[in-house]
């Protein structure tokens, strides 16, 4: 399976006659290369997988992915709150060694 994150692009240029971009992932810009999607503009969102946009989405289109991959991290770490506490609690006591004390069976 693959993942492919949404950004907008915030500059367009070419590169070893490829064209290519600055894309802006929430304040973190990368190179992207938009040979698939070369109708690509400035302002518009694009799906980028391993550098290379793969193609054009709207904004309402990322804000709901933004939105799904925001609720995919706060699972995430709702399921490793147990774990980290089970991780932190002591070790359950062990009983004492040697023969169990009897008890008397007289009436």
């Amino acid at each position: 399976m693959c993942l492919a994150i949404p950004g907008k692009i915030v500059e367009i240029y070419q590169r070893d006659e490829l064209p290519m971009a600055k894309v802006d992932f929430g304040g973190v810009r990368k190179e992207i290369c938009l040979a698939y999607t070369p109708e690509a503009a400035v302002g518009e969102y694009v799906l980028v997988h391993v550098g290379f946009a793969l193609s054009r989405i709207d904004q309402q289109e990322a804000q709901e992915i933004f939105h799904t991959l925001q609720q995919i991290a706060a699972a995430e770490q709702l399921s490793d709150a147990p774990q980290i506490a089970e991780a932190d609690a002591p070790a359950p006591s062990e009983p004492p060694e040697g023969p169990a004390p009897q008890q008397d069976s007289t009436p």
